[in-house]
Order: structure tokens, then sequence, then C-alpha cells
């Protein structure tokens, strides 16, 4: 599935661009290609960096009476969920730029409640880990308060200028729309 992606990502970028202006394709193409390399980075820390003790971790449960002998589908299940739950945590920075440019958050807002992420960050790492220890669950909380803190940074350098356009007001009334309200 993995080294079939850039495909099935080309066919689905086939049948999505002849329905978009210009602009929306000039705006999703960097957005997919940075989502992209985010989720590799992700799924990347993942597997180099916290696969490692997560597996020491569960062989760790190994005595005399109990032989840790682990079938390769709980390996490649344990690095599978690995690899998705950090590839999803990394995307982070783009998902506060896509909600910045909609103008859902902004950098003053993010800064205000940095404590909030913080707590955030650590729930999510205490659900997301597959594994009940408190390193697996830092490993993830770790690189969670660091994105946030570069999703400030993103936010203030790229969403300067929202996705989203409203034309102003000019006081004319709609045809289709006789109270003037905004569609």
């Amino acid at each position: 599935m993995l080294f079939a992606s850039p495909v099935i990502f080309h066919q689905i970028w086939r049948f999505v661009a002849p329905g978009l202006y210009r602009h929306e394709k000039n705006v999703l193409l960097p957005f997919t290609i940075i989502s992209t390399l985010c989720f590799l980075a992700g799924a990347a820390f993942g597997y180099f960096i916290v696969f490692p003790p997560a597996f020491r971790f569960l062989l760790g449960y190994a005595s005399e009476i109990l032989d840790p002998l682990p079938a390769v589908s709980e390996y490649f299940s344990l690095s599978l969920r690995l690899l998705i739950a950090f590839g999803i945590v990394f995307e982070l920075p783009v998902l506060m730029v896509f909600l910045a440019k909609i103008g859902i958050v902004d950098t003053r807002f993010m800064r205000r409640n940095r404590r909030y992420a913080l707590l955030v960050s650590f729930i999510v790492a205490a659900v997301l880990t597959p594994t009940p220890d408190i390193v697996n669950q830092l490993l993830m909380a770790g690189p969670l308060i660091v994105l946030y803190e570069i999703s400030i940074v993103a936010v203030a350098v790229f969403a300067r200028k929202t996705f989203i356009g409203f034309p102003a007001k000019t006081g004319e009334e709609d045809d289709d729309n006789p109270e003037g309200s905004s569609r």
C-alpha cells in the first residue's frame, strides 16, 4: 500500500483536478506535497525512534514461565499502529495552517491556548500509543508539543491571507436572496 500510494494519489488528483479552479489547484498541490512529507516524516519517526523502545517494552514481560514469542502479525500490527499514529500526529502543522487559512485560528489564539495544547498533547499521546508505558507516551507527547510550536510559526508565516474571500457587502440585495444575508 505504501509503495502504491503515489499512483493512488495521482489517480485521485486526475479525478479531482478538472473540477478545480486554477487558484484552487495552486493551493491544493503544495498542501498535498507538504502533507505527504509530514506524514512520511512522522511514520519514519515512529518506526525508527519510537518502535524500538515500544517493542522492548513488550518483550520486557519475559520471565522464566513466559517466553516472548511475538508473531509476525503482532509485530506488523504494532508497527502499523505506530506508523499511522505518528504520521497523523505529524500532520499538526498542516492542519493548523489550514485552520488559520479558513479563519478558525490565528497565532494570538494559539499562543494564548498553549497550556491547553500541552494538556491535549499528553491526552492524545495516552490514547494513541499502542503500549501503556510512559516512555512511549512521552515520545509522542514531546513531538506533539514541538509540532504545536512549529505550527505557531507556520501559521504566522504561511497563513497571512485566508483561502475564503467573501465579497464585501455593497448594500445591494441579491435577486435569489431577498433578505440580503450572505450565503
